[in-house]
């Protein structure tokens, strides 16, 4: 006669599956995708290589015309907000959407992550590389001469929070509405048209009548934002307002379109 599960002596093994906690699975997901992401060799020039390249470059010449005070103090913290955009924007894209391409957002959307846990966990690995990225580029910005308001510390992060849920959005926008080649290319380049002429790195009052325009898109919200924070010590509400408004329109968008396969 077989012995029942409950029978059996203590030590022998009694198959019991069950769910890890929905916080343990999503810090599972979003460690799995961080790591993936620092060793993907697309994802880490994007994160830090270029930017640390313009950084050295922007800091030791003299073009292009950043406007008044220390070099440096103005291109930091535009390479910072740069960073963020990389990351949260073009990195989500590009992985989201060759995740969707192969399956893996259907079949872990099946699992009890669910989408919620994929999107949390996604967001969380997002968070994890920026604060990598903070870390080695600030040291090098530091390295250069950079000395950061520190007053603006805590209006920096409330920037690079509003700029990372808004980016994320429209990177998850383009992830799940255009085929997987069409993403590669689309992302790279808006990552290159919002860096010329984004207002992310060059100040939008360095930018003539097209500063009016790079100041309503995300970049140069993002890069007002953050230099206002580092150099100023000042929260920049009117920048904060348009990556807020960037970041629930992209979200609404994303709810209604996003297709997961």
């Amino acid at each position: 006669m077989t012995p029942q599960i409950a029978d059996l002596p203590p030590g022998r093994f009694r198959p019991d599956p069950q769910a890890a906690p929905a916080a343990r699975r999503v810090l599972a997901q979003a460690r799995f995708d961080a790591t993936v992401m620092l060793r993907n060799g697309e994802q880490l020039l994007l994160a830090l290589v270029l930017p640390a390249m313009l950084l050295t470059a922007l800091a030791l010449t003299h073009v292009p015309d950043l406007g008044p005070g220390r070099r440096i103090d103005v291109v930091a913290p535009g390479v910072l907000a740069l960073a963020v955009m990389s990351t949260s924007f073009t990195g989500q894209a590009i992985g989201t959407g060759f995740d969707r391409r192969y399956g893996v957002l259907r079949l872990l959307g099946t699992t009890p992550l669910g989408r919620g846990g994929l999107i949390a966990g996604r967001v969380g690995a997002v968070l994890a590389v920026e604060v990598v990225q903070v870390v080695v580029l600030g040291a090098l910005a530091l390295g250069l001469g950079w000395r950061p308001d520190l007053a603006g510390l805590a209006p920096a992060l409330v920037a690079v929070l509003v700029g990372t849920a808004a980016f994320v959005s429209l990177g998850l926008l383009l992830a799940g509405t255009l085929r997987a080649e069409a993403v590669l290319a689309a992302a790279n380049l808006a990552w290159v048209l919002l860096l010329a002429g984004g207002g992310v790195v060059v100040p939008t009052t360095r930018m003539g009548g097209f500063g009016a325009v790079a100041r309503v898109l995300p970049s140069g919200a993002l890069g007002d934002a953050v230099r206002a924070a580092l150099q100023h010590g000042s929260l920049a509400v009117g920048p904060l307002a348009v990556l807020a408004g960037w970041g629930v329109a992209a979200s609404l968008a994303t709810a209604r379109w996003f297709r997961w396969d």
